[in-house]
């Protein structure tokens, strides 16, 4: 590929967002791998050779030691599983990976707003006290709870809401029905501290639209740069997506700033695709060699990807 004025700015754009992965609170290299297999690896037969994360992450300026630690934690806490082939290590996320990352899926590559008839679940928890309270408000927040009081959780009821059947059992559980004119907003930024998550997507607007300017003006990045910019964009968003409740907009503020970062970062995710998955289809990383193609489920993606 031969460099143009319009690459180049997209190289700088890339190096500028790897600058800022630096510069941020202490750098999470078992995050960025868990990122990486989620968004790239699971679809495409979910095993990796070291060596192929190894030159991704080196494009991130991540030293090889700092990856060796972070795959080794990632195997203790049953994470990945390791499998030797000659003097070859391949990682493949584990049981327990991949259920943990099947419901954050759903959440990072959602198509967009989801529909609501007004419908609520209404819960109220059995009191509890330390690591039982603390886990059961933390699944059902997961899971696109808001809190109203200490034991009072509610969340709409939409078409794609995960079960969360295991996590109400022994709570006495209400359904209700709301007007969907009726003015909710001020609840729901109360009950799901709409602010801070609004906040993060206004951020990640301001820190990739200057690479989706350059891509739309025609540049390319190489595979490898491709395949970088791709994973920063998506541990970037992944950690807010969880955040969301992903409510239908008749609850969201009107200046919420979501439903445009999401647009943002599926338009972007679509330029990058090309390059990025030049790279996986030629890093070698499979033990019978490269890579298989994206699984048919990977297609539908932010509402559809082009094939």
């Amino acid at each position: 590929m031969v460099p143009t004025e319009s690459s180049s700015s997209a190289t700088a754009c890339l190096e500028s967002l790897i600058d800022r992965l630096h510069r941020r609170e202490r750098l999470r290299v078992w995050s960025i791998v868990i990122t990486v297999y989620g968004d790239a690896i699971v679809p495409r037969g979910g095993v990796l050779w070291l060596g192929a994360l190894q030159a991704l992450l080196e494009r991130l300026r991540i030293e090889p030691g700092a990856l060796r630690a972070a795959m080794s934690r990632l195997a203790s806490d049953h994470w990945l599983s390791r499998e030797k082939r000659g003097r070859r290590s391949y990682y493949a996320l584990s049981e327990t990976g991949e259920r943990s990352f099947a419901l954050a899926t759903q959440r990072i590559y959602a198509a967009g707003p989801v529909a609501w008839d007004g419908g609520w679940t209404i819960c109220v928890a059995p009191e509890e006290a330390g690591e039982a309270r603390d886990a059961r408000r933390k699944a059902l927040r997961e899971l696109g709870f808001g809190t109203l009081g200490p034991t009072v959780f509610c969340r709409p009821d939409t078409e794609d809401a995960p079960d969360a059947g295991e996590f109400l059992a022994g709570a006495v559980v209400f359904s209700a029905k709301a007007p969907v004119n009726a003015h909710l907003p001020p609840l729901t930024s109360a009950a799901w501290l709409l602010e801070d998550t609004g906040a993060a997507y206004n951020e990640i607007l301001r820190v990739f639209s200057p690479l989706l300017a350059s891509l739309r003006d025609g540049a390319q990045l190489a595979p490898l740069d491709a395949m970088a910019a791709r994973t920063l964009l998506i541990h970037d968003f992944r950690r807010i997506a969880l955040k969301d409740p992903l409510l239908p907009p008749e609850l969201l503020p009107e200046d919420w700033a979501g439903r445009e970062a999401r647009e943002t970062v599926a338009e972007l995710y679509r330029l990058l695709l090309p390059q990025s998955d030049r790279w996986l289809d030629g890093c070698d990383g499979a033990p019978d060699g490269g890579l298989p193609p994206n699984s048919g489920a990977f297609s539908a993606r932010f509402g559809g990807l082009p094939s």
